[in-house]
């Protein structure tokens, strides 16, 4: 195998199936090799939270308003931190519906396909930003 290949599953023991990096979006290159041993980069876990949180956090949001007797839903835009807060809530609520063994393995599973751009978490911001989408005629409530 050629240095700098991309490898998708890492056995520690024979037959127990990838345990480092068996994901898709958990890629580690091949830096070195020295016989039968190989030294290997796993991804930085901070720069992938750091891309799950960037990922999953909404720019706008809805907002129930009371107006002449009805209620709508009118969109509004939020900042940075409220943006942050609403990402790591979705992204532990999304962890905590995966199946898995412990909580350890359920988030960085979710991380990992935030990251990618795909899992529970992502499909909540999406959600989110299509009802501000639907309900853009009643921006001017704010």
């Amino acid at each position: 195998m050629p240095l700098g290949t991309a490898i998708h599953n890492i056995e520690i023991t024979l037959g127990k199936g990838g345990q480092l990096a068996r994901a898709a979006g958990a890629v580690a290159k091949l830096i070195a090799k020295e016989g039968k041993s190989a030294t290997l980069r796993l991804p930085n876990p901070l720069s992938v939270l750091r891309q799950a949180i960037r990922v999953v956090t909404p720019d706008i949001a809805v907002k129930a308003r009371r107006v002449g007797g009805s209620t709508h839903q009118v969109p509004i835009e939020i900042g940075s931190t409220q943006g942050k807060a609403l990402a790591i809530r979705w992204l532990l609520g999304a962890s905590r519906k995966r199946p898995g063994r412990n909580m350890a393995f359920q988030l960085s599973s979710e991380l990992v396909d935030a990251a990618k751009g795909s899992g529970d978490a992502i499909r909540k911001k999406e959600e989110t930003h299509r009802m501000a989408e639907a309900n853009r005629a009643f921006a001017h409530f704010r």
